[in-house]
């Protein structure tokens, strides 16, 4: 996939984010006033939050799309990863925040206090768990189209709401029939979804801040695409890194030591072409040409 398309579509699915989540804030929050329920307001509010977040999105893939320059010869890839780690940290901050209130509540054990809360707010409830799960299924659809960790990570911001919103609807209901302490239990197992999320998010992110190789399919891909090129007689090694969402490679590659200097390099062009072509996220790969020497042979 091209850079602008990456930019473009990632862009795109962050503003379907802002103003689905606007909409459905500002409905969540009117709803909870009107049918007095306090979990729907702070459910709104929650779908505020993660206007900030798709906001968050648009400044690291648009950062991470830029050029490479004099001072970031490598490009700005790792701007991305840096935008799903703030992402991480707020999902992080949402979960602990939820889970707080839910032990305040279980703790405190005050239920009967609780007012009734209206039909209204059972009505936004499922309303807003149906767009949130359909929103977290598109983002995540174009997340992995585009391997783009900080759009994955707003995905999981939908998916947070959407649990945030059953533990709103288990609460109301529960509330409605004389139950109140099912609203905490819910919403403290719900934190520990949101912060479980917030882990693996930050955790890919990180790996793909600090050179981490990448998986074992792919590198084997690799291998047996330069291994299946004419005048390719084994490989001495083959380092990969992830670099952002892109991936560099430098492999060494052994042909026959009595081939002219010409004949080597059109070698390695081909191996270089292949690789490119057979492979879109590689961004940048180095081929050296080694002598053969049998006992330094190895093939896969």
């Amino acid at each position: 996939m091209k850079e602008i398309d990456f930019e473009k579509t990632a862009v795109r699915v962050s503003m379907v984010s802002i103003i689905g989540n606007a909409v459905l804030s500002a409905f969540k929050v009117l709803a909870g006033f009107i049918a007095h329920s306090g979990a729907m307001i702070s459910d709104g509010v929650h779908s505020a939050s993660d206007v900030f977040s798709s906001v968050i999105v648009i400044i690291g893939v648009k950062l991470s799309a830029k050029k490479s320059d004099k001072e970031h010869p490598y490009g700005h890839e790792r701007m991305e990863c840096v935008a799903a780690i703030i992402l991480a940290a707020v999902l992080l901050v949402t979960g602990l925040f939820i889970g707080d209130s839910a032990l305040g509540k279980l703790i405190g054990g005050k239920y009967d206090s609780l007012e009734m809360p209206g039909i209204l707010a059972l009505i936004a409830a499922v309303i807003s768990i149906v767009v949130k799960e359909g929103m977290f299924w598109y983002t995540r659809y174009y997340a992995k189209l585009l391997d783009s960790g900080a759009v994955m990570a707003d995905a999981w911001h939908h998916r947070s709401d959407a649990l945030s919103s059953i533990g709103a609807l288990i609460g109301i209901a529960g509330a409605r029939m004389g139950m109140p302490v099912l609203d905490p239990i819910a919403t403290f197992v719900i934190c520990l979804f949101i912060l479980k999320a917030a882990y693996d998010i930050f955790k890919d992110a990180v790996d793909k801040m600090v050179d981490h190789s990448c998986d074992d399919k792919t590198e084997e891909k690799m291998r047996e695409c330069v291994l299946a090129q004419d005048g390719i007689l084994g490989i001495d090694m083959m380092h990969t890194r992830i670099f952002g969402n892109k991936i560099y490679a430098d492999i060494e590659i052994l042909v026959d030591g009595r081939k002219t200097i010409d004949e080597g390099h059109e070698i390695a062009e081909k191996v270089h072409s292949e690789i490119e072509e057979k492979f879109p996220k590689i961004k940048h790969i180095m081929v050296h040409v080694n002598p053969y020497n049998q006992e330094e042979v190895w093939k896969e």
